[in-house]
């Protein structure tokens, strides 16, 4: 992207980003003469708040962070630290939040308009009605005589049903709604700056797309090569002295009342450990089915899993965890926290051995799937695929009168679609993932065999090119059905750009 066509700079330091910056400062450079509202939110941990800050001072701007409080004490902090923004003699004493958001709406009056409530989910808790009290006051300023209020009010928090309450209603009266998404797998990889595309992996597998790990103290001794890793888990990702081995247990102790907590850890353990549907997880938690969809939802409405359509049986929802350090928390550190508490360096070392096995096939394997998904929609080259593709999704291909007589049904692990109105679209292309094992051309044999079950459904597949994504490498029979066109091979530095790095990697800089 090129550079902001506002004359507010983007902060050194700011990594990525260049899209949302430029959303908002163009909300705060808005030069109607009314209140306007805009909303920020997105997953913990990924520079929602720097972002915010960074803003704030750029356009000198009111920045205030709620926390879990009572309303008085909140609205207390609130006119202290607005006294010290506006330079006041005294803190402003506010009976209620319609007090304190028609003072703060003075801001508005002069050339910097903005105001920030951040942790807006954390106040709401406590001041329920504050949501209402916003839309009120701001239609008062809006639409009072003479009225010239340029208030630019940003509203933000992490997800959770309260902001998607807030975003439903974003037709009524929310002006500008910003989503952070996490970091992308290439964009995770150039800030951390790894150059072995095998270690991207098992780091992104670990902290994701989350920034804030970066700049964790887990991310002050990153991990220098290959051979490093194990080093870096251990001391920087399983040590309790450290924070990033509590965290992920902290996105899920905020519950709502009503939703049981042991259950929704319970859950993630599931999911965890390759347990991706109701039925499943179900049974995993020795549960009957009914009880499934409202831990479910409470999770997908937190933002921490998300549910997809089977790609063949769209009534069939395969869910997956959204944010992975919550599933190597559950695959790996949950099920020896008590002993890692204590132990030392020798115990830690000799945990994370027996874990790793666990850790490649629970938590990476499935990652690296996921990857290879999103590089089909996302990265692979418009002429590789023939049309722009989608959605890729895993699929369980149904059985058919005499394929498949018994047992589980059969898993494409890629399953990439066209558009078509109405209808799913065409089979651009569908693939076996290996994580482990080298791929050959025995997978080959396996997706044209499949590729003749989904004719006989009726599928598409006049165009559909069979792909192999391996993270442990071709034989050189399959590098050679490669070379004949039989089939598309998708290798990690593919998958990466053939190692190619952005300049945001030399940069580096802070999300």
């Amino acid at each position: 992207m090129g550079a902001p066509t506002t004359p507010v700079a983007r902060p050194r330091g700011l990594y990525d980003r260049e899209a949302e910056w430029d959303q908002l400062v163009a909300f705060v450079d808005d030069p109607r003469p009314r209140p306007t509202i805009g909303v920020v939110t997105g997953p913990r941990g990924h520079g929602k708040s720097f972002l915010l800050k960074a803003l704030a001072r750029a356009t000198n701007g009111f920045y205030f962070s709620g926390q879990e409080a009572a309303q008085a004490e909140t609205l207390r902090s609130l006119a202290q630290q607005y006294a010290r923004h506006a330079d006041l003699a005294r803190e402003p004493h506010w009976t209620g939040w319609r007090d304190a958001l028609l003072t703060l709406a003075v801001t508005g009056h002069g050339p910097t308009a903005l105001v920030v409530i951040d942790g807006f989910p954390e106040v709401v808790r406590q001041s329920p009605g504050l949501p209402a009290t916003i839309s009120e006051v701001c239609h008062q300023l809006g639409d009072g005589p003479g009225s010239s209020s340029r208030l630019r009010l940003l509203l933000c928090g992490s997800t959770t049903p309260v902001m998607s309450r807030l975003l439903s209603a974003s037709a009524r009266w929310v002006d500008q709604v910003v989503e952070m998404a996490p970091l992308d797998f290439r964009q995770a990889r150039d800030l951390w700056a790894i150059e072995d595309v095998a270690l991207a992996l098992r780091v992104y597998a670990v902290v994701g797309g989350s920034a804030a790990f970066r700049f964790d103290p887990a991310g002050d001794r990153p991990p220098a090569g290959f051979s490093d890793f194990d080093r870096w888990i251990r001391e920087c990702v399983l040590s309790p002295r450290l924070p990033l081995f509590w965290k992920a247990g902290h996105l899920l102790d905020c519950v709502p009342d009503g939703v049981d907590v042991a259950a929704c850890h319970s859950t993630v353990a599931a999911l965890a450990t390759s347990r991706s549907t109701p039925a499943e997880i179900a049974d995993f938690l020795d549960r009957p089915a009914t009880d499934v969809p409202h831990i479910l939802s409470h999770l997908e409405a937190r933002g921490l899993i998300h549910g997809e359509p089977d790609a063949f049986q769209p009534g069939l929802i395969h869910y997956r965890i959204t944010e992975p350090l919550l599933a190597f928390d559950h695959a790996v550190i949950r099920p020896h926290r008590s002993d890692l508490v204590d132990a030392d360096d020798t115990e830690i070392d000799e945990i994370w051995r027996q874990a790793r096995t666990v850790f490649e096939r629970d938590v990476t394997a499935p990652h690296f799937a996921q990857i290879c998904r999103e590089w089909a929609v996302r990265f692979a080259p418009a002429e590789i695929l023939g049309d722009a593709p989608v959605s890729a999704s895993s699929g369980s291909l149904p059985h058919t009168s005499g394929s498949h007589a018994a047992g589980q049904p059969a898993i494409i692990d890629v399953v990439v679609r066209g558009h078509e109105a109405g209808r799913p679209g065409p089979l651009l292309s569908i693939g076996m993932v290996s994580w482990a094992h080298p791929m050959d051309t025995l997978h080959v044999e396996r997706l044209r065999g499949h590729l003749t079950h989904l004719a006989a459904l009726g599928e598409n597949v006049g165009q559909t090119r069979l792909a192999c994504y391996g993270a442990a490498g071709f034989s050189p029979r399959l590098r050679a059905a490669e070379a004949e066109g039989e089939v598309l091979l998708v290798s990690p530095e593919r998958l990466y750009g053939d190692g190619q790095r952005s300049r945001k990697a030399q940069e580096g800089g802070r999300p």
